[in-house]
């Protein structure tokens, strides 16, 4: 019996082994899809660990696959368990997880990057962004194929305070390649620094956890694994839209090995591109000699924050594409030539 005054602690009953489901139902992880199962126990009840206490919390599992990380999640006493899997063959082994806890468990068979979360959890759950986090969290073990596409997405959606933000400063514990956590987790002047670390660290609080070896999956991947919690900011450190800041971040590193003004001019037509790059640079007080993983947060703020007032000044710099610019140039040889061509074969022709 449990103590007087306390809430007996919710235990599945006896199942299959996330091993036996995998024979059971015959799943094999998908290569294209980057599937790598765990199911060691005690490294699911770490990476949910990871996410703090969620006793009573709302959760939302990404690629749950055949549940190792869901038991975990049940057993840490949740209220409600959303799990989001895009494999059909899963479903099965999941409603197996849901029928063991009765009410809690609620499986939607669709893709995360489509999926709308702006309904999915109770509209009392909700805490203004000001406020402590609400207790929702998204937990996952990703594939490596949708980790970074998926996080850039959330990203945004932090920094609109839609999706799964709409309810507040919805903390996220997920698992990425190492290389990709280390990108995420980054400083100035450290060799992972990348555009992942700028978006990521200007929005959220993002703590590397710990390394999961690669030989604890099935099958084992050639990377290890991290785990990497997330927190949002209530103020991000660079007051500008998404769209801008991921421009500017996107074009710094666009030379990574090279001085940041190589990369920073592509923001602007080639026509006036050296004054401009050198008005931005000026303006912003940021050293043109220096290499892209070497600027600081304050740095990329004073570059957003010049860019915008430009931008504002001459609305025809946002729309611009430096790529578009180059695809343009090398055609017009081509163009030219076939140009020169058709007017000879009608010469010929006459």
């Amino acid at each position: 019996m449990a103590a007087p005054g306390k809430v007996a602690a919710f235990r599945l009953p006896p199942l299959p082994t996330v091993g036996d489901i995998i024979k059971l139902f015959r799943l094999k992880a998908q290569k294209q899809l980057s599937q790598n199962f765990l199911l060691d126990l005690r490294l699911t009840d770490k990476i949910v660990r990871q996410a703090g206490e969620l006793k009573n919390a709302h959760v939302c599992e990404v690629g749950p696959g055949p549940g190792g990380i869901t038991r975990s999640i049940l057993s840490a006493g949740v209220e409600q368990l959303l799990l989001i899997e895009k494999d059909a063959r899963f479903i099965p082994g999941l409603q197996m997880l849901s029928e063991a806890a009765p009410g809690k468990v609620r499986i939607v068979h669709g893709d995360i990057l489509t999926y709308k979360m702006e309904k999915v959890f109770p509209k009392h759950l909700k805490k203004n962004w000001e406020d402590e986090p609400p207790n929702i969290h998204i937990i996952g073990n990703l594939p490596f194929s949708v980790s970074t596409p998926l996080i850039i997405k959330w990203l945004e959606n932090v920094s609109k305070k839609d999706g799964p933000f709409i309810y507040g400063r919805t903390q996220m514990t997920l698992t990425f390649q190492k290389e990709v956590a280390e990108r995420l987790t980054a400083n100035p002047g450290g060799k992972q620094r990348s555009r992942l670390s700028i978006m990521s660290q200007h929005l959220c609080t993002v703590e590397n956890c710990f390394v999961i070896p690669g030989q604890a999956f099935v099958p084992k991947p050639e990377v290890d694994v991290a785990v990497v919690h997330f927190t949002p900011l209530v103020q991000p450190k660079i007051q500008q839209p998404f769209e801008l800041v991921e421009k500017v971040v996107k074009s710094v590193f666009q030379f990574r090995r090279k001085y940041c003004f190589r990369g920073i001019g592509t923001l602007f037509p080639e026509s006036g591109r050296l004054k401009r790059t050198e008005e931005l640079m000026m303006t912003a007080n940021v050293d043109p000699t220096l290499r892209p993983f070497q600027l600081s947060m304050s740095q990329f703020r004073n570059l957003c924050n010049t860019y915008r007032k430009m931008c504002d000044e001459d609305p025809s710099l946002f729309v611009y594409n430096y790529r578009e610019e180059l695809r343009q140039k090398k055609m017009r040889p081509l163009l030219k030539s076939t140009s020169q061509l058709e007017q000879t074969e009608e010469e010929n022709q006459l």
